[in-house]
């Protein structure tokens, strides 16, 4: 019995054409004609969306940026302004130890946690 070769059949047709030249090309460098393209679209890829990223950060950092105490304390336009004495003198005049726990009225069909 004959033996078989390795090559494939090729017929003449597609001998002259681009995709049987580059697949007998790609057999001989692997690493040109496949490896390199692939590793030069990942290192494009990377240059060109850099600029992109850029902008997502840009808008974030205009919609978000520090605020000063005071700012803090007076976002509402009507606020009054805050003394951080006159506060605690306010809960220091408070009775804090005469208070009685409420129930509140539960919504339709919640579990009122009575057993």
């Amino acid at each position: 019995m004959g033996t078989f070769t390795n090559k494939k059949f090729r017929s003449s047709a597609d001998a002259h054409n681009i995709a049987a030249r580059y697949r007998s090309a790609l057999a001989k460098h692997p690493f040109l004609l496949f490896g390199f393209p692939f590793i030069a679209t990942m290192v494009a890829g990377s240059f060109f969306l850099t600029p992109a990223t850029a902008v997502r950060y840009e808008k974030h950092d205009r919609r978000v940026r520090r605020m000063s105490k005071d700012e803090e304390l007076g976002i509402g336009k009507d606020r009054r302004r805050v003394n951080m004495k006159e506060e605690y003198y306010k809960l220091a005049a408070k009775d804090l130890d005469d208070w009685e726990q409420k129930r509140i009225k539960r919504l339709p069909g919640e579990h009122d946690g009575v057993l």
